[in-house]
């Protein structure tokens, strides 16, 4: 009996401690496979953390193919270009991105652009349409986002221009209130322009508004150093354009030889109630022979312009940081303009008014803001 009880106990004894092994055994192979995949997984995020090229800054971002095709448009351009409100200008901070296309940092859905060149035999200047200078639009040699992400336009002596009976070549926008409504003509008093407030009832009410302001910031970083005397180192960088005459071409020129550059501009009447043009010096002398301007603004200096009519009252004004405002007005009654058929729109960029200098001598402006508005008028 003792031995029996002795021998059943030896038995549950190893039992028991068999249990026990074959427990510890699952223990330590179900530890194993737990730590594996974790292991895997914190590798994952350090190559994603760490490596700049998994996280969209080479695929999406700019360094391939002169970012035109993918430049920050197709995505709704709310995570990488700050146009959080749909207006494609920068809310955040008020900073310029320069890995971002221009539609992105600027508000360009009443613009076109014409630059210099002909893509399409047709003998004229291209045309890049709202739609597709809206959809990450870029040119790496004539208007692209700079360094410092502002919008680039550059032009030089020798390129296309956009009709045969212009003599300049540009890089410009075009303004269109249209916006992408191609079935509105792009001329004449409708849906696509802009008339004065003292033009006809009838017109006001059948154009897309009535007077309007332009307001740009801006530095000319190079004018033409080559050319006629009358024409080297000037170029236009804003106007308003009618029917066929311009209410007003603003100029910024530098001779060669000076180290500032002069502003003014002209304010030509409609030429078929009264052919006349007046010139107004704002900023140094509009001379072939100008001094030095003491006042002038240099190359790359940055300064501001306001272009406002009201009425038949234009009001042009030139700002700089730290110094006085100065102003010029324009009594455009006696102009022709505020006749039905008369048509407005505003322009902006580098249109080059020197066609005697190097085909490769250029001018270029660098714009860090560019607003339009009108009476009556909302995108």
């Amino acid at each position: 009996m003792n031995t029996n009880s002795t021998m059943i106990k030896k038995s549950f004894i190893a039992l028991f401690f068999s249990l026990f092994l074959f427990s510890s055994l699952l223990s330590v192979t179900s530890c194993s496979k737990d730590d594996g995949p974790a292991t895997e997984e914190n590798s994952d995020d350090d190559t994603d953390n760490d490596n700049p090229t998994d996280d969209g800054n080479t695929d999406d971002g700019n360094t391939d193919d002169g970012n035109t095709d993918d430049g920050n448009t197709d995505d709704g351009n709310t995570d990488d270009g700050g146009t959080d409100d749909g207006d494609g200008t920068d809310d955040g901070d008020g900073s310029l991105d320069p890995n971002a296309a221009p539609s992105v940092n600027f508000d360009l859905s009443t613009w076109n652009i014409s630059i210099p060149t002909d893509t399409d035999d047709s003998g004229t200047a291209d045309n890049i349409s709202v739609a597709n200078l809206n959809n990450g639009y870029e040119n790496d040699n004539y208007f692209y986002t700079g360094a410092d992400g502002g919008m680039v336009f550059k032009c030089p002596v020798a390129g296309f221009k956009t009709s045969v009976n212009t003599n300049y070549t540009r890089s410009e926008l075009r303004e269109m209130l249209r916006q992408e409504n191609t079935s509105i003509s792009t001329k004449g008093v409708n849906g696509n322009n802009w008339v004065f407030g003292s033009a006809p009832q009838v017109d006001k009410d059948a154009a897309a508004g009535y007077d309007g302001v332009l307001t740009a910031t801006l530095a000319v970083n190079h004018v033409t150093t080559t050319g006629d005397s009358d024409q080297v180192g000037r170029v236009i960088v804003g106007q308003i354009h009618a029917n066929d005459d311009e209410p007003v071409r603003i100029y910024y020129r530098k001779l060669p030889n000076n180290t500032k550059g002069s502003i003014y501009f002209a304010h030509e009447a409609n030429e078929n109630v009264v052919d006349s043009e007046d010139w107004y010096e704002m900023i140094g002398s509009r001379s072939d022979s100008a001094s030095d301007p003491t006042d002038g603004i240099a190359l790359d200096e940055e300064f501001g312009y306001t272009i406002q009519v009201v009425n038949n009252t234009l009001t042009v004004t030139i700002t700089r940081e730290g110094k006085a405002d100065v102003v010029e007005t324009v009594d455009m009654t006696n102009s022709g303009y505020g006749v039905g058929g008369q048509y407005m729109y505003f322009k902006a960029g580098v249109y080059l008014q020197d066609n005697t200098g190097d085909d490769d001598d250029y001018a270029q402006a660098t714009f860090y803001s560019l607003e339009n508005s009108h009476t009556g008028y909302t995108k």
